[in-house]
C-alpha cells in the first residue's frame, strides 16, 4: 500500500469516525450495543389488569404456564401483585394459593417472578401500616415471588426506602420503579434524584414505569443511559403501555442506551392500551443488532389460543372494547390509558346532567365527543396547579375527578375548584408525599380558607403498626395464621376481602355476578334498575327544580350498597337525608374491595335515583344534594 493510499485510507477512517462520534449518536449505540443481550418479561397480569375486572383463575393460569415456558424467550414473568390478591378473593379463591402455583413452574424451569407493589399502600389503594408491609415481602418470597417492584405514585423516595429494606430483608431482590411522566418538573435529573436516593437505600434495579407510555423516547434514552453510567451494576428494565404510540420506539431507544429487561405482552391482549407485543419487540430488536432469545412460535400460538380461550369463558365479559385501540389523544392529557374506558363512564354519567344544565341556562347542548375534548383540556389545566403528580393510580384519577368536577361547575356558571374531594385534598396537603412541583397559589389560598393544614412529616408515620390487632381476630375468629403467616397477611392487607372470602359471600357473590354478566352478553350495556318500586327521576326535572343541586356519583363500577350487609332494596337514603361533604353516605362493591361514595357538598338529599344492590357504572349520579 503506498503512502498516499495509507493517508487516504486514514482520513477516510477519521471522518467516518468524528461522524459516527458526533453526527450519529445512535449508530455510534448501534455499534457498542452489538451482540448485547436484551432479555424480555412477560407482563402476563399486567395485561390482564390493564384489560379489564378480573385475570385468571389459578386453574387457567396453571394451564397457561407450560406453553409461557415453552415459548423460550423469557428471562421473567410478571405473576402477581397490584390487584392480583384481591381479584382472586373477589372469585372466593385463596391468593396464598394461587401465587404458590402460579409461581412454581416458572422457578421448576428457571424464569424469575416478579409482582408489583404501590410503596405505602403495598397491594391495596390506602397507606399500610409498615409491620403489614414488612410482612408481605416474606410472605411473598416465601411463596415463591423473585423481585419486588416497589413503586410510588408521587416519586417520593420516603415512601420507598421500606420498600427497599424489606424487600432485601425478605429475600427478594428488590427493583424500585420511577414513575414516568412528561412535565416541566419531571426531568432527568429530578429522576436522578430518586435513583440516587433508593441505590443508597440498597436497591438491586430500577424499572421505568412509563404506565401511561407518555415518556418521549428520547428522554427516556437520556434517563436509562445516565442510570447506567453512574451505577453500572444497577439492572435497568423498561415498563411502556401501548396507549399513545410510542412505546416500540421508547423500547428500542431505552436498549440502546443500556437497559436489560423489556416487558411485553402476547396476543389477543398485546397492543391496545397494554403492551406491545413479543414478536414485534424481539424482531426490532434482533434487526438492530441485539442478542435477543429464540421464541418457539407453536408454543407463541398456544398461549394466544388459551388466552383467548380464557376471554371466552368468562374474562372477556369485563374486558372493554375500547382497550383494543390505541389512541393518540392519550398524549396531550397523559392520562393511563387504562383510564380512558372509566373515562367515558365519567362523561356518559355526567353528559345528561350537563346538558339540563346548559338548556336550563339557554345555552346550546355538548356532545359527547365535545365534552371529552373539554375534559382533556380541563386535565390538562388542572394538573400542573395540583404540583403534577405522576398520572398513575391513585393519583391520575385524583386529578382527572377534580377535573370533571371543574368542568361541570364552569358548564355550570360556577368557579374551578368549587368540588374537591377529601383524597385529593390529602395528596395536596402532602399526607401521601411530596408532590413533585409547586401547588398554584389559588390551591395554596384554597387550603387556607379551609382552614387546612400543610403535612411535611413522613406519611408512614401517620399508620400505626397493627399485626397485633389482626393477630388477635385471628384468634378471636379461630382461623389459622398460614404458612409464613400468609393468612395473617392477607386478613391485615385487604381485610373485608377476606371477611367475605372466609364467610362464602365472595363466592356466592361472584357467581351471582358471573351469571348476569353471562345474561347480559351481547346485549347493550345498562345501568340495573330497581326491582322494588321508586320514585322516578328526571335529570331536566331536578335541575329545574333545584338549579343549586350537585350530583352525587359512584365513584367506580360495581354494586351500590347504600348501607354494608342490607339486603333490603329500600335501604337507600330518603329525600331530605342530611348529608355531609367528605364523608360517605355509601359505598360500591369493587372487584378490589369497597370504595366510599362522597358527597362534594353538605346538604340535603332531594332525589336518589339507584337501589341499594343495584350495580352502577363508574361516573353514575346515584343521588342529588342540595346544601
Amino acid at each position: 500500500m503506498t503512502n498516499k493510499n495509507r493517508y487516504e485510507q486514514g482520513v477516510s477512517m477519521n471522518l467516518f469516525l468524528t461522524f459516527v462520534k458526533f453526527h450519529n449518536t445512535d449508530n455510534h449505540n448501534i455499534i457498542n450495543n452489538m451482540g448485547r443481550e436484551i432479555k424480555f418479561s412477560l407482563v402476563y397480569r399486567d395485561m390482564w389488569q390493564s384489560s379489564g375486572k378480573y385475570v385468571p383463575t389459578v386453574a387457567q393460569l396453571k394451564e397457561v404456564a407450560p406453553a409461557i415456558i415453552e415459548m423460550g424467550c423469557f428471562d421473567r414473568v410478571e405473576t402477581n401483585g397490584g390487584a392480583f390478591e384481591q381479584v382472586n378473593l373477589l372469585f372466593g379463591e385463596n391468593p396464598n394459593r394461587a401465587v404458590r402455583e402460579w409461581t412454581a413452574p416458572f422457578h421448576k424451569a428457571g424464569i424469575q417472578t416478579h409482582m408489583l407493589e404501590r410503596g405505602l399502600n403495598a397491594l391495596r389503594m390506602n397507606p399500610v401500616p409498615a409491620d403489614v408491609r414488612e410482612l408481605m415481602y416474606k410472605v411473598k418470597h416465601a411463596q415463591g415471588t423473585d423481585i419486588s417492584r416497589s413503586f410510588c405514585g408521587l416519586n417520593d423516595h420516603r415512601n420507598l426506602r421500606l420498600s427497599v429494606e424489606y424487600a432485601k430483608k425478605g429475600g427478594m431482590i428488590s427493583q424500585v420503579a420511577l414513575s414516568i411522566t412528561n412535565s416541566p418538573v419531571h426531568t432527568v435529573e429530578y429522576y436522578m434524584g430518586v435513583v440516587d436516593k433508593v441505590v443508597g437505600y440498597g436497591c438491586d434495579e430500577i424499572c421505568l414505569k412509563d404506565m401511561a407510555g407518555i415518556g418521549r423516547p428520547s428522554f427516556l434514552a437520556e434517563l436509562t443511559s445516565q442510570i447506567k453510567k453512574k451505577y453500572p451494576h444497577i439492572k435497568v428494565q423498561y415498563h411502556g403501555h401501548s396507549g399513545p404510540g410510542f412505546s416500540p420506539a421508547s423500547m428500542l431507544e431505552v436498549a440502546r442506551a443500556g437497559a436489560d429487561y423489556l416487558d411485553v405482552a402476547v396476543e389477543p391482549l398485546s397492543w391496545g392500551k397494554v403492551h406491545p407485543d413479543v414478536i414485534t419487540i424481539r424482531e426490532m430488536l434482533k434487526a438492530d443488532g441485539f442478542k435477543v432469545k429464540d421464541l418457539n412460535m407453536n408454543a407463541y400460538m398456544d398461549v394466544r389460543a388459551l388466552t383467548q380461550k380464557f376471554i371466552d369463558d368468562f374474562l372477556g365479559y369485563w374486558i372493554d372494547p375500547n382497550n383494543s385501540h390505541m389512541s393518540s389523544l392519550l398524549v396531550g392529557c397523559g392520562l393511563p390509558g387504562g383510564m380512558m374506558g372509566s373515562m367515558m363512564a365519567d362523561l356518559k354519567g355526567f353528559h345528561g346532567a350537563v346538558n339540563a344544565s346548559l338548556r336550563a341556562q339557554g345555552k346550546p347542548e355538548l356532545s359527547l365527543d365535545q365534552l371529552m375534548v373539554m375534559l382533556f383540556q380541563e386535565v390538562e389545566y388542572v394538573w400542573p396547579r395540583l404540583g403534577y403528580p405522576p398520572l398513575v393510580t391513585p393519583f391520575s384519577q385524583y386529578v382527572k375527578n377534580t377535573a370533571l368536577m371543574n368542568l361541570m361547575a364552569l358548564l355550570k356558571g360556577q368557579p374551578r375548584w368549587t368540588t374537591i374531594d377529601k383524597d385529593t385534598w390529602n395528596m395536596i396537603l402532602g399526607k401521601m408525599g411530596k408532590l413533585p412541583g409547586e401547588l398554584a397559589p389559588e390551591i395554596v389560598a384554597l387550603a387556607k380558607e379551609k382552614g387546612l393544614e400543610f403535612y411535611t412529616g413522613n406519611p408512614q408515620d401517620a399508620f400505626p403498626n397493627e399485626l397485633d390487632k389482626f393477630r388477635q381476630i385471628m384468634k378471636d375468629e379461630g382461623w389459622d395464621c398460614g404458612q409464613d403467616d400468609e393468612e395473617l397477611f392477607e386478613l391485615a392487607m385487604h381485610e373485608r376481602q377476606y371477611r367475605d372470602y372466609k364467610s362464602g359471600v365472595a363466592k356466592e357473590r361472584f357467581n351471582k355476578d358471573l351469571e348476569a354478566a353471562k345474561a347480559k352478553a351481547g346485549a347493550p350495556i345498562v345501568v340495573e334498575r330497581p326491582v322494588v318500586e321508586m320514585p322516578k327521576f328526571d335529570v331536566d326535572d331536578i335541575v329545574r327544580k333545584y338549579p343549586d343541586a350537585v350530583p352525587v356519583q359512584a365513584p367506580v363500577k360495581g354494586q351500590l350498597l347504600w348501607q354494608y350487609d342490607v339486603d333490603d332494596a329500600s335501604a337507600a337514603p330518603v329525600a331530605g337525608t342530611e348529608v355531609e361533604a367528605g364523608k360517605p353516605c355509601g359505598y360500591v362493591q369493587t372487584y378490589y374491595g369497597m370504595e366510599e361514595i362522597l358527597p362534594a357538598v353538605s346538604g340535603r338529599v332531594v332525589a336518589v335515583c339507584a337501589r341499594q344492590g343495584a350495580m352502577v357504572v363508574k361516573g353514575e349520579i346515584v343521588a342529588f344534594v342540595v346544601k
